[in-house]
């Protein structure tokens, strides 16, 4: 087998009046991430983990942040549509571990949730993804509550 390994990492302003979707699910709260999609980080750096590790450049090559007809999106399609192009090219995804880094909401009560929407998005089993959260000790940006930032990693794989 040849394995590959992509790294992934996304920030996104937190603002009001925005809604908060992390990891394929939308959060309470009060401040919502601002980017051209639904500005999901776990997501996104995801996704660039994942086309990292098959070569196949980044998110924003294959999903424009100017063309409208990602504008609002739901970044469970683009995952979809990452998977689905590493597998026409005859990867498979053996594991995602990821990180978020936010002061708030609490995110360890909704892993299991975002384990299961992003399951459904790549069709790999829940126990394949690792999804850890941090907060920054109220140091920078995400500390003060002005953005969110996450980080992944995917092990990918081909039968040679």
């Amino acid at each position: 087998m040849k394995f590959r390994i992509g790294f992934g990492y996304d920030v996104h302003q937190l603002v009001e009046g925005r809604e908060l979707w992390l990891g394929g699910i939308k959060l309470e709260s009060n401040l919502g991430a601002l980017g051209h999609s639904d500005a999901d980080v776990l997501v996104h750096a995801i996704c660039d983990a994942i086309l990292g590790a098959a070569n196949m450049r980044d998110i924003g090559y294959h999903f424009s942040n100017t063309d409208t007809k990602w504008e609002n999106i739901d970044s469970k399609i683009l995952l979809r549509k990452v998977c689905v192009m590493i597998r026409e090219a005859g990867y498979e995804i053996g594991n995602i571990d990821s990180s978020l880094s936010l002061e708030n909401p609490k995110i360890n009560p909704h892993i299991e949730a975002m384990q299961l929407a992003l399951s459904e998005a790549m069709s790999i089993p829940t126990e394949d993804i690792s999804i850890k959260a941090t907060t920054n000790e109220k140091l920078g940006y995400v500390g003060r509550e002005e953005g969110v930032n996450a980080y992944a990693v995917a092990l990918i794989y081909k039968k040679i």
